[in-house]
């Protein structure tokens, strides 16, 4: 057992119980079997060590802690403290409040419990009464996996599924985690799963072992290509009726009048096909990077026509360098072609030298599309007067506004995925706070942003999955094209502060 005060002990427990917090799933293979009988949980406070709880079932816990330099006195005192520790109490109590003794012929080891909740953001954990981690497990874990160069072990704690382990890392983080992950396969084989994380009071890293049999595979009530299917199908309703505004004033006309629908079928392929680049980016990154997603579900929106689609990372990404590949991949894909297509959009004519008849303030909205207008459109572009343009301008704008608002840097959007990755989970958060915090006051004006930020908060606040390895972080080219997509996504979102029109400035006098 450590040799921390129970205060001291509870600090660390909790600094680390602060960020480890529940998140998206991440499957893992289950491997919990035998007859005892297995129950999903949720996460819950760790017990300090020795308080014993009558709703769960708690093993006594005895671990020894190597100090660099110690006197004899001192491990006598450690030695009988662990002593009376084991045989602090010969009973446990299960889940159901019914008392066993403990079976003696049982292999004499110390065990370290395994505790009710989930070890990681993102986890679900399966328990079971035959998954503990050996008191000589954890020995060979802290001699010989991690070893004096890689990982030199001053302290460790029970944990969530698992065995937190704290210490000082040696060389550099990447390969540091691969000779313990090699030394660990060799050792256990797919037995245990290793986190290097970075403890966020104190800044430190961490290792996390976990059993992988206590970790499962989240199912849902509704098959996922059937959800997806649906979502997919609105989806496609929202961005035709986004693009025929007779029917946008009056909803409940549309089914009437469904033939009318045609009529946004070329805004809809556009629209739809700068998300579906977006969507495709995503995919060959992660192919790339080995990472396993989920189905797209699409988000519909009468606004806009759609809010993009949310997609489940299914397995555990290995560094922070891999997810910002993955995270940034989309926007760029999308903003790119949009970018495109808004081009054409100002340059060519309307095909039937009408086009579309637009108040030129409604350019005000964007600084990137205000920008571009005055830039292209220069003197014809006067308030208070209508102009005519190609539709294209607008379909490739919604586009633009679909791939902007999923790089907005909060939770598990593209852009809450590219801010963990540059700058870790502490600033991220931090980050993730104020811009739901700026949405919501949007949405006091605007009620694209009070759908989004309902949206943000319900399904993608985060906190993001654990990688396998987060202290690395990522080379400074890829770190450049994270801070363009959101500074790209930023001008897309934010206003165009400037009169289109040069006269209508007021004269102002600075004779003193």
């Amino acid at each position: 057992m450590s040799s921390s005060p129970p205060s001291q002990a509870a600090a660390a427990y909790g600094c680390c119980h602060r960020f480890l917090l529940a998140s998206t799933s991440v499957p893992l293979r289950s491997g919990s079997a035998g007859r005892a009988r297995s129950i999903t949980l949720t996460l819950r406070s760790l017990p300090l060590v020795g308080h014993r709880p009558s709703s769960r079932r708690v093993a006594c816990q005895a671990m020894t802690e190597t100090e660099p330099e110690g006197n004899g006195d001192d491990e006598k005192k450690d030695e009988t403290t662990n002593a009376e520790l084991l045989s602090f109490s010969d009973t446990v109590q299960n889940i159901d409040g019914d008392t066993t003794a403990t079976n003696e012929t049982q292999e004499n080891v110390e065990v370290v419990e395994v505790a009710s909740g989930s070890p990681l953001p993102g986890m679900r954990q399966q328990l079971d009464d035959s998954v503990r981690i050996p008191k000589a497990t954890i020995d060979i874990l802290k001699d010989q996996v991690f070893g004096f160069d890689t990982f030199f072990v001053t302290s460790q704690e029970p944990y969530e599924g698992g065995v937190l382990f704290k210490g000082n890392l040696r060389g550099k983080p990447a390969k540091s985690y691969e000779k313990i992950t090699n030394r660990l396969q060799n050792k256990f084989g797919d037995q245990y799963k290793l986190f290097l994380l970075v403890n966020p009071e104190d800044e430190k890293p961490v290792a996390v072992v976990i059993p992988r049999q206590t970790l499962q595979t989240e199912t849902t009530a509704v098959p996922e290509w059937f959800a997806a299917a649906a979502f997919g199908s609105v989806t496609i309703f929202t961005l035709l009726l986004r693009n025929v505004p007779v029917l946008q004033n009056n909803l409940l006309s549309t089914f009437d009048n469904l033939e009318l629908l045609k009529d946004g079928l070329s805004g809809a392929l556009v629209t739809g096909l700068i998300i579906g680049v977006h969507e495709i980016g995503h995919i060959l990154a992660a192919r790339d990077s080995g990472i396993k997603l989920g189905v797209p579900y699409f988000i519909p929106s009468w606004q806009i026509g759609s809010f993009g689609a949310i997609t489940r990372i299914v397995n555990i990404v290995r560094n922070r360098e891999d997810i910002l590949k993955l995270a940034a991949a989309g926007p760029l894909a999308g903003f790119s072609l949009g970018f495109v297509l808004l081009l054409l959009g100002f340059i060519i004519p309307p095909s039937d030298g009408l086009g579309l008849v637009i108040d030129p303030t409604i350019f005000r909205e964007s600084f990137l599309v205000g920008g571009l207008a005055k830039l292209l459109l220069g003197d014809a572009l006067k308030e208070g007067t209508q102009l005519s343009i190609n539709p294209l301008v607008l379909w490739a704008w919604a586009g633009l506004l679909i791939n902007a608002i999923n790089s907005i840097p909060a939770g598990e959007l593209d852009g809450g995925r590219i801010a963990f990755a540059m700058w870790g989970r502490k600033i991220s958060a931090r980050l993730s706070g104020a811009a739901i915090g700026l949405l919501g006051i949007s949405a006091l004006f605007n009620d694209v942003a009070f759908y989004w930020v309902v949206l943000i908060f319900f399904l993608q606040r985060g906190p993001i999955a654990p990688l396998s390895e987060e202290i690395t972080e990522p080379e400074n080219n890829y770190i450049s094209i994270g801070i363009a997509v959101l500074l790209f996504g930023l001008l897309v979102c934010l206003p165009y502060p400037f009169p289109f029109d040069p006269s209508q400035l007021t004269d102002l006098d600075f004779n003193l």
